[in-house]
């Protein structure tokens, strides 16, 4: 897991699937991380004063069954979880939340309650409340303790991104063909820069840099608003993300986050850093225009415009078909 989580919080609150069983840990003199390796199934860590307000990245762990809740940035909160069982497995990748619902049953699965769903996928993956064993058990949906999924959900818009990555395996990433016909986006499309802003007004923002096909592709909302050329300095073999903590006087403070598993703290990019993405100047000010503290680039090796024959890759979908 990530080291340090939430270490600047003195008191987290730990949650048991049952709110009426809720528990105050006091960690001022360790760290959430600390807490969360000897979370028992069912309980989360949530300290959501760290960063009050802002756009958020989800990222849930399919190894340690394990979520973690960032804002700004910043880590707040953390939870158990139980992803898909084997034969259901949980794709690994990057989503957006497609849609939500305070009460929902599975029209898959027999009716099954899923409270405060929060669709990842047309498929029938989501994340939902739901029981916690302590290993995979579900038909690949994400469940949440009771608890934390209400909190999450009333934090949580539409268009929010969601990583699921596993210790053994970084994020595959590349798009379902539907999402990039319904916006009439065409891959790769040499020395071309597509902007249309209009199609997604507002919601958050990431955007998907692939050093395979030499191109970026930006989604609103889950809405592809655009699309250009980027090339990357240096070889790319894995996936990363970076998130917007802050604008101020100074310019933008970037926090880059391991996607793969590995025990790493988020850390603070220089300004060189974006000396390695070459774009065209127009997209470079279109983007700058838009973007705002909770952003999010995943920058990936692998094709947005790949097979979908590929082991866990991830469908990252648009509108419902």
């Amino acid at each position: 897991m990530i080291r340090q989580l939430l270490s600047a919080c003195a008191v987290a609150v730990l949650v048991l699937a049952s709110p009426a069983a809720a528990q105050q840990v006091d960690i001022s003199t360790g760290s959430v991380a600390e807490t969360i390796a000897n979370l028992k199934p069912g309980e989360f860590a949530w300290a959501p004063e760290l960063a009050p307000q802002g756009p958020m990245l989800f990222i849930v762990n399919l190894e340690t069954q394990r979520a973690l809740l960032f804002r700004n940035g910043v880590p707040i909160a953390a939870s158990t979880v139980s992803t898909g069982r084997p034969g259901h497995e949980t794709p690994t990748g990057v989503f957006t939340i497609l849609q939500k619902q305070v009460e929902h049953y599975s029209s898959k699965y027999d009716n099954a309650p899923m409270p405060y769903m929060q669709r990842l996928t047309w498929q029938g993956v989501a994340l939902h409340a739901g029981k916690l064993p302590g290993y995979p058990a579900s038909h690949g949906c994400i469940r949440l303790p009771a608890g934390f999924a209400q909190r999450l959900y009333r934090e949580t818009g539409v268009g929010m991104t969601v990583v699921i990555t596993s210790e053994a395996a970084t994020p595959r990433i590349a798009p379902a063909p539907s999402l990039l016909a319904d916006n009439a986006v065409a891959l790769p499309l040499v020395g071309a820069v597509e902007w249309t802003p209009a199609k997604s007004a507002s919601g958050p923002v990431s955007i998907l840099v692939s050093a395979a096909d030499k191109r970026a592709v930006v989604l609103r909302n889950g809405v592809v608003i655009g699309t250009a050329p980027v090339t990357v300095e240096g070889t790319v073999t894995s996936t990363w993300a970076y998130t917007l903590r802050g604008i101020d006087a100074e310019g933008q403070h970037w926090m880059r986050v391991s996607l793969s598993g590995q025990d790493q703290a988020p850390s603070q990019v220089p300004r060189t850093e974006w000396a390695r993405f070459q774009a065209a100047d127009e997209f470079k000010r279109d983007v700058a225009a838009i973007i705002q503290p909770g952003t999010t680039v995943i920058v990936t090796s692998d094709s947005l415009t790949a097979s979908r024959a590929f082991t866990n890759i991830t469908v990252l979908e648009g509108a419902k078909p």
